[in-house]
């Protein structure tokens, strides 16, 4: 124990008492100021995440440090458009959907360079096996395996291909499936076509 009586405070680095303390990860907090460095929320040994010397509710701290992406959301079918920005996170810049660009779909199956690796059709760069994914005949890079039509991102249960495109199987119906009375757009709904 430091000499004045107790220890450091985490957040406002004055004296801790002993009445007044909490401890988590090997330091001491006042336990008004043991609350979430985002939200300001109380926190106790259950709600408590900590990162470096920083800690969080374990809301802010997934929001934050936690997994990104599709499959990822906020639970229980919810949609949010929180990018994290008050959280000091960075929202990632997405290169713009650009279709494959291959004037003879049936010259090949399988686009090769010649040293023997394979080349991803839609942006034309080396594809290496830890960001492989096969469709279609092809390799492709996971962020290019995306919907030629549409730009929405494929997985092996969401992929249909034709002509060495792949397409997610809304895009495909829309395009390739049967047409006329009884395939319209659902719910009775009747397509006009010329």
């Amino acid at each position: 124990m430091p000499f004045g009586g107790g220890n450091k405070c985490g957040c406002c680095q004055k004296t801790v008492y002993f009445a007044e303390e909490v401890q988590c990860e090997g330091k001491s907090w006042h336990k008004s100021c043991f609350l979430c460095m985002v939200c300001k929320k109380n926190l106790d040994s259950t709600t408590v995440a900590v990162h470096v010397d920083e800690i969080y509710c374990k809301s802010c701290y997934g929001k934050k440090y936690g997994p990104k992406g599709y499959g990822f959301g906020g639970g229980a079918g919810t949609l949010s458009m929180d990018t994290g920005e008050g959280l000091g996170i960075k929202p990632e810049v997405q290169a713009p959907h650009r279709p494959t660009n291959n004037p003879n779909p049936n010259a090949s199956k399988f686009t090769q360079k010649p040293g023997g690796s394979d080349v991803c059709p839609r942006c034309g760069k080396t594809v290496y096996a830890a960001e492989k994914v096969v469709a279609g005949g092809n390799s492709w890079h996971k962020g290019c395996f995306r919907c030629a039509k549409c730009g929405k991102g494929l997985e092996s249960t969401t992929v249909a291909d034709r002509d060495g495109e792949v397409f997610c199987k809304g895009c495909y119906a829309k395009n390739f499936g049967p047409k006329g009375f009884g395939f319209g757009q659902g719910a009775g709904a009747l397509a006009h076509s010329q």
